[in-house]
């Protein structure tokens, strides 16, 4: 009789818990969004549109919507190429992929989709529309990659990339949110649409090869040299996820004996275990989603993970177990900075408020600029692309960097560079990651960092995304003077949407959820764990005082 436990976190799905796929893609076609309901509406956040079909918030009114938003914005735009289109491997992707060219096609948009219907990482997306738009052609190429990264299998996602091959800006967004809900009220009148007999037959659909063109420029950004004829034990899990068939591709190529972790593709997900609230996620930085890994750790030198759309990257390795993200970007920007000769001595590095400030002691220590931006990777873009910046990331475990001669790979985050570059920094350095995130700790001192939420009612969010400095009185933080204050973020003067107060020792910073009565509370301390505490308290202390 089977032993296993069910249904907890860090544990296995039973059968029953699993998503009904029938009902699901059943519910896309079937269920049709009421425009008068607030949470039935298109809505970008950060990383594109995202819902279920299953509560009306990403049906096929919603796809065909969003997908004639896109053509018209891209005219107005002057994007006048080819679209790439891409997909990961979430259940509702690929209905929402057919219904996206269904209108594509019909509205004469030339669109490169995978050649054999495969799935498609986000970084191969972008990297395509960047080989693109590099290689002479008068016109310009933009992409959609239809995903919901990490989240649960019931979701879906989509996402707008521009032709600098990153995250659409707020701007263009705004403009596409505003236009699919106009086109929705309007019960989809103004859509253009064919059969996706018709679509997929079109002269317009044309197929490309991603995988080969992704997998052979690996090495000019990837050193494998390195790794040629490595003893290391390694291995990748793709979590069930978009690069599934990009494992083996890069292993043939590049001759590297990496076990490929669960290899298939399963829509329900069932081979995950269950995340901190004991629902399915492919959250590759959450120590419960990666719970198998993390038990045969010292099965392998290192090992990763990717997200579903194979942006998002978890490290695990003997010394420490899974990497909390923070640490691995600073291990990476260490690494990448003094074994990277090509790169111009004024690259810097680029990081997101909210990630750990080790990153800064590592960043002076090698005497690089740093760009600290709000939440959001579309900040890194221009720096990217004009080489000025090295290295990106934020703390939620996304980053990509530079080419090995300090040119753009891609202005998306990329998990599966990150995953190799573990490998290759261990074959370099004889040691994993964890033993040198242990030396950058002795050098800059041993951080912890932890992100808590609070409850706010709607207004009092409404509130913390407008503080202004002013409003906040306090002169001190868990027994250290306040040393700034900011609603800005110091690399670019962005609205970050709410409060970050920094000590010499410690920090934290508010901003309010997009979907949940709360806000979000990250905090540090180099002062350990006490310390970090104390910021805690007076962080929601203050951050009440200030929105009363």
């Amino acid at each position: 009789m089977s032993t296993e436990v069910f249904n907890i976190p860090g544990h296995h799905p039973s059968p029953d818990k699993l998503v009904n796929l029938p009902r699901l893609v059943t519910a896309f076609y079937a269920n049709h969004p009421d425009p008068e309901n607030p949470a039935q509406k298109v809505s970008f956040g950060t990383s594109g549109h995202r819902g279920s079909s299953l509560n009306t918030s990403f049906n096929y009114a919603h796809i065909l919507s969003i997908t004639q938003a896109i053509v018209e914005y891209r005219t107005n735009a002057n994007t006048d190429g080819p679209l790439f289109l891409a997909m990961d491997t979430h259940a509702l992707s690929e209905p929402a992929f057919a219904t996206a060219l269904e209108v594509l096609a019909a509205n004469g948009i030339t669109t490169f989709i995978d050649k054999d219907l495969g799935y498609t990482p986000t970084p191969a997306l972008s990297h395509a529309i960047l080989a693109y738009n590099s290689s002479g052609a008068k016109e310009r190429a933009d992409g959609i990659v239809i995903t919901p990264s990490h989240n649960p299998p019931e979701d879906g996602g989509f996402k707008y990339n521009p032709p600098n091959g990153g995250p659409a800006d707020t701007t263009a967004t705004k403009w596409i949110e505003t236009r699919a809900n106009e086109l929705i009220a309007k019960k989809l009148d103004g859509v253009k649409r064919m059969s996706y007999a018709r679509a997929i037959a079109a002269a317009t659909t044309q197929r490309h090869d991603y995988i080969s063109a992704y997998v052979a420029d690996l090495a000019n950004v990837i050193n494998f040299d390195a790794l040629a004829g490595t003893a290391l034990k390694l291995a990748v899990d793709p979590l069930g996820g978009a690069g599934v068939h990009y494992w083996p591709r890069i292993a043939e190529q590049y001759k590297l004996h990496i076990d490929i972790l669960n290899p298939y593709v399963d829509q329900t997900f069932r081979f995950m275990t269950l995340d901190w609230d004991s629902r399915i996620r492919m959250d590759c930085s959450s120590p419960n989603a990666m719970a198998s890994m993390i038990a045969n750790k010292d099965k392998f030198d290192v090992a990763w993970a990717c997200d579903t759309d194979h942006d998002r990257h978890g490290i695990v390795c003997k010394s420490a177990g899974l990497l909390n993200p923070n640490h691995y970007l600073a291990v990476c920007i260490q690494y990448l900075f003094t074994h990277r000769p090509e790169w111009s001595a004024k690259v810097g590095i680029g990081k997101t408020l909210v990630s750990s400030s080790i990153i800064d002691r590592v960043a002076k220590g090698l005497g690089r600029p740093m760009l600290e931006v709000p939440v959001g990777f579309k900040w890194f873009v221009d720096g990217l692309i004009d080489g000025s910046l090295g290295f990106v990331g934020e703390e939620s475990a996304g980053a990509t960097f530079l080419r090995r001669d300090g040119s753009v790979w891609t202005t998306d985050k990329d998990g599966l560079i990150l995953g190799v570059l573990a490998a290759e920094m261990t074959a370099v350095t004889g040691k994993d990651p964890g033993q040198l995130y242990g030396e950058l700790t002795a050098k800059y001192g041993n951080p912890v960092y932890q992100r808590i939420d609070a409850a706010a009612t709607k207004d009092e969010k409404a509130k913390l995304g407008k503080l202004s400095p002013s409003q906040v009185s306090a002169k001190e933080l868990a027994g250290e003077p306040i040393t700034a204050i900011l609603t800005e973020a110091p690399g670019n003067k962005a609205s970050i949407g709410g409060l970050k107060v920094t000590t010499e020792n410690g920090w934290f910073a508010a901003r309010p959820s997009g979907t949940e009565d709360v806000y979000k509370i990250y905090a540090e301390s180099f002062n350990g764990v006490e310390h970090l505490k104390a910021i805690q308290a007076e962080a929601k202390a203050l951050v009440s005082a200030a929105i009363a």
